[in-house]
């Protein structure tokens, strides 16, 4: 049984699966190698922590602890050898990814994990020594907040790995799908057509952000309309995103100028505190 996590990058998306999993007692180390922006991480996992004890989700005890469970690494080659799990989370850069893959692999954990929630699951496991212990786990964002996890299989990926991503996900509370290793895999071609085609609404002037978001709300049911939801995610990750499905399902995905344009002027969502909507500091929690 897996007891410590690694999770490669501080990021949004770091720092939400370091917390769920410090959350259920894992011992995690946090590779981050930006002093800055680990203490950053750490200032948002209190906060989290913090909320998260107020809302009655976790105890008052394991919230005063979580953050000193949490073990900070500069470098993917400086991890314990043989890690439970690493789970890469870096900016979705094929390049990056594969680099950072082979200083992972290096450490020889018992499964490495990518977060990856376009790029190729096939092509990254050429970085890895032992492609069967390697698969894709795509959290999403917020990963405090959502209970899905993404499996996704690659050409080499063993049943046992799956079986164990499978078993690790569930023990911090998550469900869990498998996908086969495709562009996109199941929830990123979903979620992106609609948030895409919410902002050419927007560019077109067909209604305001908060109308075209309060439609799906309303009429769909969805828990958050698209453009918030945009928002959360970082517009900056959509637009990777839509650049990478376009290259490889098509026009279809290819990005509005409107979302080049607010990337461009470094208006990314929630984490920069624009975006389609403004976003105080505590929002994330």
């Amino acid at each position: 049984m897996v007891d410590e996590v690694a999770v490669v990058g501080a990021g949004t998306m770091g720092v939400g699966i370091a917390y769920v999993f410090a959350a259920a007692g894992y011992a995690v180390a946090l590779v981050e190698p930006d002093e800055a922006r680990f203490a950053g991480a750490l200032h948002t996992l209190g906060d989290a922590a913090a909320a998260g004890v107020k809302r009655g989700k976790l105890e008052p005890e394991r919230g005063r602890a979580l953050v000193a469970s949490v073990a900070r690494y500069a470098h993917a080659a400086d991890l314990p050898m043989g890690v439970g799990i690493a789970i890469e989370t870096v900016p979705e850069r094929a390049e990056l990814k594969a680099r950072v893959l082979r200083e992972i692999a290096a450490r020889r954990p018992e499964l490495i994990a990518t977060n990856t929630s376009s790029l190729s699951v096939d092509s990254l496991a050429a970085s890895v020594e032992r492609p069967e212990n390697f698969l894709g786990m795509h959290f999403f964002n917020p990963v405090w907040s959502l209970p899905l996890v993404e499996l996704v299989r690659g050409a080499a990926t063993s049943a046992a790995t799956l079986a164990r991503a499978r078993v690790l996900a569930e023990s911090v509370g998550k469900t869990t799908i498998v996908v086969e290793d495709t562009p996109g895999f199941a929830t990123s071609r979903l979620d992106l057509i609609a948030a895409l085609e919410a902002i050419r609404m927007l560019q077109d002037g067909v209604a305001s952000a908060e109308d075209i978001d309060k439609a799906m709300v309303v009429a769909y049911r969805h828990p958050v309309g698209p453009l918030r939801l945009s928002d959360i995610v970082g517009l900056d990750v959509r637009l990777d995103i839509a650049r990478q499905l376009a290259r490889a399902l098509g026009p279809r995905y290819e990005p509005p100028k409107l979302l080049e344009d607010m990337v461009g002027r470094g208006e990314l969502g929630r984490k920069t505190g624009k975006g389609f909507f403004d976003w105080p500091r505590d929002a994330a929690l």
